[in-house]
């Protein structure tokens, strides 16, 4: 950008970098959403609250259908290592 151009968007500033800031807590938030680790760890404790008589089937399938299909978005991103961060 140009002198002009800067000196111009100046007063747009606090909003770009608003925008920069909610843009990283997006990234971030998703990150850990999608993170396998993560993932596998809520499966382990859905397991153990179906074991626990705290919901019953229907729901446990319900819920574990939401958590595989996180796990396999992760998988075609990409996004984790695995080792979570939890």
């Amino acid at each position: 950008m140009g002198l002009i151009s800067e000196v111009l968007l100046l007063p747009f500033a606090p909003v770009r970098g608003s925008l920069w800031a909610v843009r990283q807590v997006l990234a971030e938030a998703e990150r850990q959403y999608y993170d396998p680790a993560a993932v596998r760890a809520e499966l382990a404790r859905l397991e153990q609250r179906l074991d626990a008589g705290e919901i019953d089937e229907e729901e446990f399938d319900r819920l574990e259908d939401e958590l595989l299909e996180r796990l396999e978005i992760s998988a075609r991103r990409g996004t984790g290592n695995g080792e979570g961060t939890t």
